[in-house]
C-alpha cells in the first residue's frame, strides 16, 4: 500500500486546476499537498507539462526539502514550500503561479490596494508585496530564502498567515496557501481576479479611493468569524 497516495492524488488534482483556471502557461507554477501526520508533502515534478502529469508522478518531500519518494526531481520551488510548511503548522496546501495580473503587481513592487468588496470578502488588508530579495539572500540558497522572504514580510507587517493567505514576492510572482490544496488554489484564483480588478480600477480612475472601513469589515465578517452568514 502506498502511504502517500492520498496527497499525491490531492496534489495532482490541484495542479490540474491551474491550467483550467488560466493561472499557468506551459510548466509555470506548482501546487503541493501536505500530510502533517507523516511530515511530508507531495509536489509537482519540475518541468513536466501538465498534460503528462499523473498522481504517481507527484514527488514526496519532507519539511526539510529532502525527497522521500519518487523518481522525478521535484519542483524548483520545493524549498520555498518546505520552509512555509515547517514554520506555518496550520497550512495543508501551497500554490505558486506566474499568473499575469498578480505577477504584474509583483513586478511593480506594489501591494494590491483594497478597492472593493470582492477584495474585502477575502481579506481586510491590502495584499502585501514582499520587498525584492537582498543580494546576500540571492547568493545563498535562493528558493529556501524565498520562504523566509514571505515569512518575514508578514511578520514585519504584523499579519497572520491564517488571515492573509496570499502574497506577492517583489519582482517575482504570487504565492498562496490554505488549510487544503483546494483552498490554496481558490486563493490563487481570487488573487488573480482581485489583481485584475485593481489594475482596471486604477486605469478607470487613477484617484480611486480605498474601500471605506465600514464596508471592508461588513464584507469580511459576512464570510468569516463567529457571526458570518454567507453560504449554507
Amino acid at each position: 500500500m502506498n502511504p502517500y497516495q492520498h496527497i499525491q492524488e490531492a496534489a495532482y488534482a490541484a495542479n490540474m486546476q491551474l491550467p483550467e483556471l488560466g493561472l499557468v502557461l506551459f510548466t509555470f507554477g506548482n501546487v503541493s499537498a501536505a500530510d502533517r501526520s507523516q511530515g511530508v508533502f507531495a509536489i509537482k515534478p519540475s518541468g513536466v507539462p501538465y498534460k503528462d502529469l499523473s498522481p504517481d508522478k507527484m514527488v514526496i518531500v519532507d519539511f526539510d526539502g529532502k525527497t522521500v519518494a519518487g523518481s522525478l526531481r521535484p519542483s524548483s520551488d520545493t524549498l520555498t514550500h518546505a520552509v512555509l510548511y515547517k514554520h506555518w503548522e496550520d497550512i495543508g496546501g501551497i500554490v505558486h503561479t506566474h499568473s499575469v495580473y498578480a505577477t504584474a503587481w509583483a513586478q511593480s513592487q506594489r501591494d494590491i490596494v483594497n478597492y472593493g468588496t470582492t477584495h474585502a470578502d477575502h481579506t481586510t488588508v491590502d495584499i502585501p508585496c514582499a520587498p525584492p530579495m537582498s543580494d546576500e539572500m540571492i547568493r545563498g540558497d535562493y528558493e529556501y530564502q524565498t520562504g523566509f522572504q514571505i515569512i518575514n514580510c508578514l511578520q514585519e507587517r504584523g499579519l497572520s498567515y491564517k488571515e492573509v493567505e496570499m502574497i506577492l514576492v517583489g519582482n517575482h510572482a504570487p504565492f498562496t496557501w490554505g488549510k487544503t490544496p483546494d483552498k490554496a488554489v481558490y486563493n490563487s484564483a481570487v488573487l488573480e481576479m482581485v489583481a485584475k480588478m485593481a489594475l482596471l480600477t486604477e486605469q478607470i480612475n487613477p484617484n480611486a479611493p480605498r474601500l471605506k472601513d465600514a464596508l471592508v469589515n461588513k464584507h469580511y465578517e459576512r464570510k468569516h468569524g463567529p457571526n458570518s452568514y454567507y453560504g449554507q
